[in-house]
């Protein structure tokens, strides 16, 4: 009888070996390359959680360095009701492991809603050193406003050097904010043309990344309102008015959703007498009062940046900020290269003017 039961034991522990032999015959190289290239073409953070569930063997090889090191924007793409002790064990993980996403996005959120300034500048510096496009354009965003510090540390040069590195890395907002520089001779000095030529090329990369299909030749610059009115249907906006096109807004990025929805949970106040950048897509809040611009024509909206301001500008805010525009549908699609922040021309001139705080 005894012999019989070891039988059946010895039977059951080789059938569970038989189930886990696929996993276990494979070289530790070939797992850590797969699990790689999992890590770095992810499209949300399930994805690669779900891997490392399927065996141990492939819960220790995933957090290896070389497989963390690949970790992509989207698979840290953590919303904020689920933030965790666990999420920011992760990330830090992550950041060991040299990931420059992972530089990026936990130096986001140490910077504005953890609130450890000098932390999260030295991460996003990182990311910057390894040319990371948005944490150039975010540190750019922090010289300009003197993000972390008082007005006298605001750093025009450097935050105009840092937009130009990140516009020549293809980032559209830091594209269009060095245009706008340039035009204003903010920072820098003043260029008009060759500021209205980058805010043309921003609005056609821009157009080029939401719809792939449609070439720049193809683009119309001379049409009528009404042609244009509804192209793309009611579920559009007039982002890209420059050009005569109604697209679909942008999708935020990671970093940006989280931080709109970390002060969204907190009744979207970041602190007293601190606001939230008015671009819905951004989600940087004040680190001081009266440290965004606000505009002075209805004062009811402020910006961490003049390409948050024109973004918003475009998407609604002109329909609401001033009444003869929102009368008159005409006047919804300004002329190419109109300014946002003052010194505008034709249908939005006058309209919308940034007012710096004191």
């Amino acid at each position: 009888m005894v012999s019989r039961k070891r039988q059946r034991v010895s039977r059951t522990t080789s059938l569970e070996d038989s189930k886990s032999e696929p996993f276990e015959k494979l070289p530790d190289d070939l797992v850590i390359c797969i699990l790689s290239k999992l890590c770095s073409t992810s499209s949300s953070p399930s994805d690669f959680v779900n891997a490392l569930l399927v065996c141990k063997r492939f819960n220790r090889l995933g957090l290896n360095q070389l497989v963390l090191s690949k970790a992509c924007s989207s698979l840290f793409a953590i919303r904020a009701k689920n933030w965790s002790e666990s999420a920011h064990r992760f990330l830090k993980l992550c950041v060991n492991a040299g990931s420059v996403e992972a530089f990026y996005f936990l130096g986001m959120i140490r910077f504005y809603c953890l609130k450890n300034r000098g932390s999260g500048a030295s991460l996003m510096a990182k990311a910057a050193i390894k040319s990371h496009a948005p944490a150039l354009y975010s540190l750019a965003v922090i010289q300009f406003n003197g993000s972390g510090g008082a007005k006298s540390d605001k750093d025009l040069r450097a935050g105009v050097a840092l937009c130009a590195r990140a516009a020549y890395l293809g980032h559209i907002a830091a594209l269009r904010e060095l245009g706008h520089c340039l035009k204003d001779g903010y920072g820098v000095k003043q260029n008009v043309t060759e500021g209205r030529r980058l805010l043309i090329q921003a609005n056609g990369r821009e157009l080029a990344s939401v719809l792939p299909s449609v070439t720049l030749s193809s683009v119309p610059t001379k049409t009528t309102n009404k042609k244009l009115l509804g192209q793309f249907g009611s579920g559009c906006c007039a982002l890209l008015s420059d050009f005569g096109c109604n697209v679909p807004a942008p999708e935020p990025e990671p970093s940006n959703r989280f931080l709109t929805e970390w002060f969204a949970l907190r009744g979207g106040e970041p602190g007293p007498s601190l606001r939230l950048c008015s671009n819905q897509g951004c989600g940087r809040p004040e680190t001081r009062p009266f440290e965004f611009r606000r505009c002075s024509v209805c004062g009811t909206v402020n910006y961490c940046s003049r390409s948050c301001q024109a973004l918003d500008w475009k998407v609604g805010h002109k329909l609401r900020c001033s009444p003869q525009v929102a009368a008159d549908p005409w006047l919804n699609v300004g002329p190419i290269g109109a300014h946002p922040h003052g010194h505008m021309v034709g249908a939005e001139a006058g309209h919308h003017n940034l007012q710096a705080e004191s």
